[in-house]
């Protein structure tokens, strides 16, 4: 589920705390969380809605006028949802790259799971590669960074997110660089 940055500024402010989306299927689920640029929205309901039962009110709990909220969705195939969304909390990962104090025994999960990365790539190993990549190349755009290894962007970035997950990397525009984790990681390698 996309939002747009003011959107998501009128969700954290507390003006809006309903969205309208039409899906062949949702892409999120009651009681789960989205990840945005603010921090983890959760999602407190997804419902299948008719359009004759969108409210003045709902309309304006998503930031806009009737109107223009049906016009939007009559012009989208798929079922109509009413997404209810609670507050935003700090993303996790944000804490987990800025510890950079690894004990052996963090040093030695993190080795396991880079270890389990290489292991299921169809590839091989790339996963100490890519670390030292973007050290040496902080802020250089994925597409250059993807040209340079062979591979296709969306499969460099995919793998950069399963990086940033662990917490040792962080994301820029453009490009990204090791998190104070991410270079803790390395040094202990």
């Amino acid at each position: 589920m996309l939002l747009r940055k003011a959107t998501l500024d009128r969700i954290v402010d507390g003006d809006v705390d309903l969205a309208f989306r039409r899906w062949k299927r949702p892409t999120v689920r009651s009681g789960g969380t989205l990840r945005t640029a603010a921090g983890m929205l959760t999602i407190e309901s997804v419902e299948v809605v008719d359009l004759d039962a969108i409210t003045p009110e709902d309309a304006r709990r998503a930031g806009l006028e009737l109107e223009d909220l049906l016009d939007f969705l009559s012009s989208r195939p798929g079922d109509v949802y009413k997404v209810a969304f609670g507050g935003v909390v700090a993303d996790p990962r944000v804490a987990l790259r800025e510890d950079d104090s690894l004990s052996e025994d963090d040093v030695s999960e993190l080795n396991s799971r880079l270890d389990r990365l290489d292991r299921v790539s169809g590839r091989g190993p790339w996963t100490r590669e890519f670390l030292r990549l973007l050290d040496e190349n902080p802020h250089v755009r994925a597409q250059d960074l993807a040209e340079g290894l062979g591979l296709e962007k969306p499969v460099f970035k995919n793998d950069v997110r399963k990086l940033k997950e662990l917490g040792l990397t962080i994301s820029h525009s453009p490009g990204y660089e090791l998190s104070p984790r991410g270079r803790a990681l390395l040094a202990a390698l």
